[in-house]
């Protein structure tokens, strides 16, 4: 279906609900604007949804109805994408089932710092500065590693354990989520 006949649809139901305000008491001190009520609101998800929009906008002068299936922004946890290890020439690719680290190479367990609040993150105090910490800067628990700005507010991250810093997960300047690791220590 197109968006002219959603369109039409929707003149079709405004206009139902204006012939339903007709019939209601017209001794009523002041006038009623048309507006949807729930079982019309419904109807028209219904419709949307078996149309298959993903959006869909209604507006006349009294009243302003958006429906959307894409779910507006959040603060909520996003996943985040690392890069894969890229595979050497002449190495077969790895298939599904086999495991991609050999057993010779032992898992390393990392504590990850991890970002408190979302918002940009920094190395350094500023753009001239050396940063906090390095690849191989041995940590404290109060050692500050970074700071994340949000909301022009400067908050400096401190490690949260001792160890030394062995990866470093964003580059200076880039937006980071909530709960996404900045840090790699190993204790």
């Amino acid at each position: 279906m197109s968006d002219n006949s959603a369109s039409a649809k929707a003149k079709e139901m405004e206009m139902a609900g204006s012939k339903k305000d007709e019939g209601k008491n017209k001794d009523a001190a002041a006038p009623s604007e048309p507006s949807f009520n729930m079982y019309e609101l419904r109807e028209l998800a219904e419709l949307v949804n078996e149309h298959g929009f993903t959006d869909f906008e209604f507006e006349n002068a009294n009243i302003r109805v958006r429906l959307s299936k894409t779910p507006a922004a959040t603060f909520a946890p996003q996943p985040v994408a690392y890069a894969a290890p890229a595979v050497q020439p002449g190495a077969a690719p790895a298939s599904a089932a086999e495991p991609t680290q050999t057993p010779a190479e032992p898992v390393e367990e990392l504590f990850n710092i991890t970002s408190p609040i979302v918002g940009t993150f920094y190395r350094s105090p500023g753009p001239d500065k050396e940063p906090y910490v390095k690849e191989g800067s041995q940590v404290t628990p109060t050692s500050i590693v970074c700071i994340v700005e949000a909301m022009k507010l400067m908050n400096e991250i401190e490690a949260e354990t001792t160890g030394e810093v062995v990866k470093i997960y964003v580059e200076n300047g880039q937006p980071v989520e909530y709960g996404q690791p900045l840090f790699g220590i190993r204790k």
